[in-house]
């Protein structure tokens, strides 16, 4: 498509969008409105909170595109999102024509609290389909409320009757809009505003991170208490949301641990990392008062708002129900989690905390470490793999099941901007910035490839324990684990752990010294591979990719 077509679809977008406001069928309605609506669709639990159902379960990643300048259009396209693109123009014109004709509902929010950073927000849906104000209603939940008379920065159209077969999610970054066409999935919708927020963070000269974050007060080995701050990286089942709303064991007196956020943050050049929603978004498959106490008791509140998890003709919950799918969720406020709930959404600068500790969760049953201590240059190489499409939450159409930054769903543009402004701001607070890569899969692990590809598991291993890997977290956090240089990788790794039997992750308790030296120099080659795809990366960074 020539700039000149591009820029009068761009505009079109922009001007279809500010037209609704003024449609006699287009109502503005409040939270309260809204919610009171909703109930009707749902089933009451018993826990009191209410249960929706979506016809689609994933998101529409194979589907989505994004349409502005070369700086957003930098993806290879597939061709089904070549088509997509290709027919953008004629969508638009039908969907302007049709968004004059039926009933239609837009509320007012706001990303962000308390910051120099909170872009105001509309969300229009058609309720064409009676059952589509709930998506109105969980909007409202999980952003902050926002003047009802201003003008929006982002705004999201939504139309879930949108024909199946024409199912696609338009992205027009440059101008704040996007258009979700064909699918009900609350994620979908949650995700058009993050990725917009971050697209504008980015513009700002911050740097957008799909990571959580916490405030911990922590005694370190002299017994002094510290005020850290932790962000925390990770792709789904990685243990992010897990470990990000977790306690880690830290029980000495003045010890304590304030959850943040769970998803996006906007990270400032200063190390403050600014907050975007006031809601949590919880995948519930398996979730357990055991094994994730604070997670459980906030899904399991009136409050909180349950998307297809499964309820029996009683009301009765069952979080490991994978019959309708196993993209489950429970939309629960922050404050649903108590005393762990920090009171704000933002990180301060690095300035004001004694350390801000990163750390990079990852799944691997091979050789990764149990825990590596990184550089400044390896922390950027683990944010660059740290992102990818989501496993369980993406529409399976796409065929990858990984991809690395360059394909997370929420990243706009040449990804090398936001690996190079990573490194940048880490490196520029020295010491005061800890990374470290947290396996929470094992070692250990046989596999044999088969001549189609497939994988065949020889030798399973058992995944580390969510108590030892928050011990290794509190370790971290305390200053108390004894660092090594690794004998096989590049990076320190622990020699000691107050509450885990390291030794148990001793790659040459499970592999002879040729085998280890192979799958290392596997891990090693993936990931120099992936780094030699960025132009523009910082050579430093380059350099440190096989570590």
């Amino acid at each position: 498509m020539v700039i000149a077509a591009m820029n009068e679809l761009v505009n079109h977008a922009r001007q279809l969008v500010s037209s609704l406001r003024g449609l006699p069928n287009v109502v503005t309605a409040s939270a309260r409105e809204v919610a009171e609506q909703a109930k009707v669709y749902g089933r009451v639990t018993q826990y009191g909170s209410y249960n929706f159902s979506s016809n689609v379960k994933n998101l529409s990643t194979a589907l989505t595109v994004y349409l502005g300048s070369d700086r957003v259009e930098t993806e290879v396209l597939t061709q089904r999102k070549r088509e997509i693109k290709r027919s953008a123009p004629e969508t638009i014109k039908r969907l302007e024509k049709y968004l004059t004709r039926v009933p239609a509902v837009r509320v007012c929010c706001r990303i962000g609290d308390r910051s120099d950073f909170t872009p105001s927000c509309a969300f229009v849906v058609s309720t064409y389909r009676a059952d589509s104000i709930r998506l109105a209603h969980m909007v409202t939940q999980n952003l902050f409320p926002a003047d009802e008379s201003g003008s929006a920065d982002l705004i999201v159209v939504a139309v879930p009757e949108w024909p199946e077969k024409e199912r696609q999610v338009l992205v027009f970054p440059e101008a704040g809009v996007t258009l979700v066409l064909g699918t009900d999935f609350f994620g979908e919708i949650k995700n058009a505003f993050l990725r917009m927020a971050m697209w504008l963070a980015k513009e700002r000269g911050m740097l957008g991170l799909h990571a959580g974050t916490q405030i911990v007060h922590a005694q370190s080995s002299d017994g002094a208490l510290r005020r850290l701050g932790v962000i925390m990286f990770g792709i789904a089942a990685t243990g992010k949301t897990t470990h990000s709303c977790h306690d880690h064991g830290l029980d000495r007196p003045g010890e304590a641990v304030q959850i943040a956020q769970d998803d996006v943050v906007f990270w400032n050049a200063d190390g403050s990392a600014l907050g975007s929603e006031r809601g949590l978004y919880i995948a519930t498959l398996g979730l357990s008062p055991d094994h994730q106490p604070v997670l459980y008791s906030a899904a399991t509140k009136p409050e909180a708002i349950l998307e297809n998890v499964f309820v029996d003709f009683t009301g009765a919950v069952d979080f490991d129900d994978r019959s309708i799918t196993p993209n489950a969720h429970a939309l629960a406020p922050r404050t649903s989690l108590g005393s762990f709930a920090l009171d704000g959404i933002n990180l301060p600068p690095v300035s004001d905390l004694d350390r801000l500790v990163l750390l990079f969760m990852v799944r691997d049953y091979t050789v990764v470490p149990i825990a590596s201590k990184l550089t400044p240059e390896q922390a950027t190489v683990a944010f660059m793999l740290s992102e990818s499409i989501d496993i369980v939450g993406a529409d399976q159409q796409t065929g990858m099941m990984s991809g690395g930054i360059g394909a997370s769903p929420y990243i706009v543009g040449d990804a090398v901007v936001d690996c190079n402004r990573f490194y940048e701001f880490v490196k520029s607070h020295g010491s005061k910035i800890e990374c470290y890569m947290l396996n929470t899969g094992s070692v250990g692990e046989l596999v044999e490839h088969e001549l189609d590809g497939s994988r065949k598991v020889l030798r399973k291993v058992t995944r580390i324990a969510i108590p030892e890997m928050a011990a290794v977290i509190r370790g971290i956090l305390r200053g108390t684990i004894k660092w090594r240089e690794d004998p096989n990788w590049m990076v320190e790794t622990p020699a000691f752990v107050d509450g885990v039997d390291i030794s148990r992750f001793e790659l040459s308790r499970h592999y002879d010294q040729q085998r280890i030296d192979f799958l290392i120099a596997e891990k090693r080659a993936e990931r120099a591979r992936y780094a030699e795809g960025f132009a523009n990366l910082d050579p430093a960074v380059r350099a440190a990719a096989e570590f």
